[in-house]
C-alpha cells in the first residue's frame, strides 16, 4: 500500500504536467503572434513614413536646386550683359585711340613743318639782324662799343635816380612810424565800437525755411521784433533778401546768443515775447558754457594749470572778438606757443612765458566795460586774480605802454608782434595773400630767358632761374633791376621785395 500511493500520485502529475506545458506553449504562440503583428504593423508605418519623408526632403531639395539654378542662371546673364558692356566700352576706346593716333600723327607732322620754317626764319631774323645792325651803324654813326658806352651812361643814371629813390622811401618810412602806431589805435578803436562801415565783421545770417517766418519774427504790429532787440541787444534786419534775416551788433557775444535764439525760434515755430524771453536766457546759458569750454581747451592745450576761473572765462570770450580781421583767442594761443618757445631757447621758464602769452590780451575781453587800453586792463585782471607780479609786468608792457624791465616782457613782446606780423595773420587775407604771390610770380616770368620764378620769404624775396645760354651775367644784373621797376610800377606789396637772378651752367658726363 505504501508503495501505491507515490506511484498514483505521480501517474497524475505527469499528464497534469503535460496539459499544462502545452496550455502554456498554446498561450506563449499566440502572445508571439500578437507581438509579430504589432512589429509587422510597425514597421509598415515607419515604411511608409520613411517615404513621406523622403518625398518630401525630394521635394525641398529639388526646389533648393532650382533656386540655386535660378540665381546662378541671373548671375551668368548679369556677367554676360557686363561682359558686353565692357566689350562695348573696349571697342569704343580702341575706336578713339585709332583716332588719336591719327590726330598725334598729322599734329608730328605739321610740328616736323613748323619746325623746318621756323628754322628758316630764324636763319632769315639773324640774316636781316646782321644787316640792320649794319645798317644802325651807318644811321647812328656809332660803332657796336660806342653804344654799349652810351648804353650804361643811361644804366648808371637810372641806377642813381633809383638809389634817390630809395632813399627817400626810408626816409618817408622813417617819418611814417610815428603814425604807424596812432594808425592801430585808431583801427583797433574802430572795430570795437563798429558802425556801418564795419558790417561785414559785426552782421549774422540765420537762414528761415520759409519766406512766411519773416512775419512771424515781426509780429503783430511789430511786438516779436521789438521783444527780441530788447532782450538781446541786437538789430534784426528783415530786408528782401529770399528766406534770410540777419542780425546786427558790434558785440560779438550778444550777437551770438541772438543768433542761438532766433534758430530755436525758428526750428519751435511758435515766435511770441514769452517765448523769446525763454530762449535767449537758455542761449546765454549755452555761450557762456561754450566760451568757458573754449577757455578750458585752451587751457588744457597749453599745458597750463592753476588759473583762476575768471581768467579761463576771459581767455573763452576772447573767441569772439577780432583784432585786425584775426581771431583774438587763436592770437593768444599762439603768443602763448611762441613765448615759450622763445624762453626755452633762452633757458628760461617756459611755463611763465606760456602763462603771460595767455592772458596777455584778456583785457580785450571786457575793453569796451572798461576804461584803459587792453594791455593795463590785462595786466589788472591778472594781478587781481593772483597772478605773479612778474607775469603781470610783461603783460602791461607787451605793448610798451609801460617800460618793459624784464627778459620776460621783451619775450612776450616779440612773440605778440611775431603771431601779429606773420603773413596772413592780420590785414590781408589767405586768398589774397596767396594771389599776390602768384602775381609776383607771373610778373618776373614775362621776361625773356626765365625758366622758372619762386616767391620765397612770404613774398619778401623772389628766386628767378634763368636759362645760362640765352642770359650772360651781365644780362642778369640788367634784368633784376629790370624786374625791380616792374615790380614796384605793377604790384602792391608791404615792405620791400628782394629780387635774385640766379644763373646756373652745369656740364654732365657718364664715365663708363
Amino acid at each position: 500500500m505504501e508503495y501505491w500511493v507515490p506511484l498514483l500520485i505521480l501517474a497524475v502529475a505527469i499528464p497534469l504536467g503535460g496539459v499544462g506545458y502545452w496550455f502554456g506553449q498554446v498561450r506563449l504562440k499566440a502572445h508571439l503572434q500578437r507581438q509579430q503583428r504589432w512589429v509587422d504593423d510597425l514597421l509598415a508605418k515607419s515604411k511608409e513614413e520613411g517615404e513621406q519623408l523622403k518625398k518630401a526632403k525630394i521635394l525641398e531639395a529639388q526646389a533648393e536646386i532650382q533656386r540655386r539654378w535660378d540665381e546662378l542662371h541671373s548671375q551668368i546673364k548679369q556677367r554676360e550683359q557686363t561682359l558686353s558692356q565692357n566689350e562695348s566700352r573696349l571697342i569704343q576706346r580702341e575706336e578713339r585711340l585709332d583716332q588719336k593716333s591719327e590726330q598725334l600723327a598729322k599734329a608730328e607732322e605739321s610740328l616736323q613743318e613748323d619746325i623746318q620754317a621756323i628754322k628758316a626764319l630764324l636763319q632769315e631774323g639773324q640774316t636781316l639782324f646782321s644787316e640792320e645792325r649794319g645798317r644802325l651803324e651807318e644811321l647812328a654813326h656809332l660803332s657796336e662799343g660806342e653804344a654799349r658806352e652810351q648804353l650804361m651812361k643811361q644804366v648808371e643814371s637810372e641806377a642813381q635816380q633809383f638809389i634817390a629813390k630809395r632813399i627817400r622811401q626810408l626816409e618817408l618810412k622813417a617819418q611814417d612810424e610815428a603814425k604807424h602806431k596812432s594808425l592801430r589805435i585808431i583801427a583797433t578803436t574802430l572795430q570795437r565800437y563798429a558802425g556801418d562801415s564795419v558790417n561785414e565783421y559785426g552782421m549774422s545770417v540765420v537762414a528761415l525755411p520759409r519766406e512766411e517766418y519773416k512775419g512771424r519774427i515781426i509780429g503783430k504790429e511789430g511786438r516779436n521784433i521789438r521783444a527780441f532787440e530788447a532782450l538781446t541787444g541786437v538789430e534784426v534786419l528783415v530786408d528782401e533778401t529770399p528766406d534770410t534775416v540777419a542780425l546786427s551788433c558790434f558785440h560779438p557775444i550778444r550777437r551770438e546768443v541772438a543768433r542761438l535764439s532766433m534758430e530755436k525760434l525758428i526750428d519751435d515755430g511758435r515766435i511770441h515775447p514769452v517765448q523769446i524771453k525763454k530762449y535767449v536766457e537758455k542761449a546765454k546759458e549755452q555761450v557762456e558754457d561754450r566760451i568757458r569750454e573754449l577757455g578750458q581747451e585752451a587751457v588744457f592745450q597749453l599745458g597750463l594749470g592753476g588759473l583762476h576761473p575768471e581768467l579761463v572765462m576771459l581767455v573763452g570770450r576772447l573767441h569772439f572778438r577780432t583784432s585786425f580781421g584775426q581771431n583774438q583767442l587763436n592770437h593768444t594761443m599762439e603768443v602763448s606757443s611762441l613765448a615759450g618757445m622763445l624762453a626755452s631757447e633762452l633757458g628760461l621758464d617756459p611755463k611763465a612765458a606760456k602763462r603771460a602769452g595767455l592772458l596777455h590780451d584778456i583785457g580785450k575781453a571786457v575793453d569796451h566795460q572798461v576804461e584803459g587800453s587792453h594791455s593795463l586792463i590785462s595786466a589788472e585782471f591778472a594781478r587781481r586774480y593772483g597772478e605773479p607780479e612778474e607775469i603781470c609786468h610783461a603783460i602791461a608792457a607787451h605793448n610798451e605802454e609801460v617800460e618793459p624791465r624784464t627778459v620776460l616782457a621783451v619775450i612776450l613782446q616779440a612773440a605778440d608782434a611775431l603771431s601779429a606780423a606773420r603773413p596772413g595773420a592780420r590785414q590781408e587775407t589767405y586768398e589774397s595773400y596767396v594771389q599776390r604771390l602768384e602775381n609776383l610770380e607771373a610778373i618776373c616770368k614775362e621776361f625773356k630767358g626765365v625758366r622758372e620764378a619762386f616767391a620765397v620769404q612770404a613774398g619778401r624775396e623772389v628766386r628767378i632761374m634763368v636759362q645760362p645760354e640765352e642770359v650772360d651775367d651781365d644780362m642778369s644784373a640788367k634784368m633784376a633791376y629790370d624786374i625791380a621797376r616792374c615790380i614796384e610800377d605793377q604790384l602792391s606789396y608791404p615792405g620791400e621785395i628782394k629780387v635774385h637772378v640766379i644763373r646756373s651752367i652745369e656740364f654732365t658726363q657718364s664715365a663708363k
